[in-house]
């Protein structure tokens, strides 16, 4: 049992200094070890990824809530754009929970998978020759991007921040100023999709009794108390890294979770 605690220490540490330092909310690190937790566990096939995703989302909860008081305080957090970005991610969010209930998402996977190595190679080479072109995105297309953002975070259980750091780079804000946003928006897709992923979950008949819906409540509990510590960590590291060092490893990262992605969707077929 105290094994089995330290290791969701040990993992919350680290979602919640990635989530600090990239805005991505940890859920890269989190989703695919309560998978393997999960399994490992005996736990219902059918209910471990939706269980892992659902859990990992719950946690961003309160990893985004640390991460964003610290960015803020450094004077970081642009809030108008996270307004206009917020309805679309709310409802994106809802959507994805809905899809993840009832689809299989391997084909997604590999889509995603390929774009995300697109935008991390994009983003490297961005850092290396330093150029890149400027967007200035209007309402409509912000709630789209919203949209999509929120919908494959709450499929994935991630944060948002893979796709919504290039985003914003893209649209002249500094790396910092766009990890920054990524934490404040990770928050509405976190609650959105918690909520869905109860709701969705409520009554299942294979779930262990330790379950609010889909959302292990052990997990989360291990997982928050060391992930709201080592947030406010990762932000101050954000602040203090070098802009161009700082993105060439988050292309890295998204280079990582892109792999990871195509990785889980080949293996059906291995």
């Amino acid at each position: 049992m105290w094994g089995t605690f330290l290791l969701y220490l040990a993992f919350g540490g680290l979602a919640g200094l990635l989530s600090g330092l990239f805005g991505i909310g940890g859920g890269v690190v989190i989703v695919p070890f309560l998978a393997w937790h999960f399994a490992a566990h005996g736990f219902t096939p059918d209910a471990i990824m939706i269980m892992a995703v659902a859990t990992s989302l719950a946690t961003i909860v309160v990893t985004s809530v640390s991460a964003v008081y610290a960015h803020h305080r450094l004077g970081a957090v642009e809030w108008p754009m996270v307004g206009r970005l917020a309805p679309g991610i709310l409802a994106g969010s809802v959507l994805g929970s809905i899809v993840a209930d009832r689809l299989p998402v391997q084909m997604f996977k590999l889509i995603l998978g390929v774009f995300l190595l697109f935008v991390g190679g994009r983003m490297l080479l961005a850092a290396e020759v330093g150029g890149q072109r400027n967007l200035r995105p209007g309402a409509v297309l912000l709630s789209f991007a919203g949209i999509v953002i929120g919908g494959v975070s709450a499929i994935l259980g991630i944060g948002g921040g893979t796709l919504s750091v290039p985003l914003l780079v893209k649209c002249r804000f500094s790396i910092r100023s766009a990890v920054a946003i990524s934490s404040a928006c990770g928050f509405p897709i976190a609650i959105a999709g918690s909520v869905s992923y109860v709701v969705l979950g409520w009554n299942h008949p294979s779930l262990p009794a330790e379950s609010f819906g889909y959302i292990y409540l052990p997990a989360f509990a291990g997982i928050v108390t060391s992930s709201f510590l080592f947030a406010p960590i990762g932000a101050r590291l954000a602040h203090r890294l070098p802009t161009a060092r700082l993105k060439r490893i988050f292309a890295l990262v998204v280079l990582a979770v892109g792999s990871k992605l195509l990785w889980q969707a080949a293996r059906p077929l291995i």
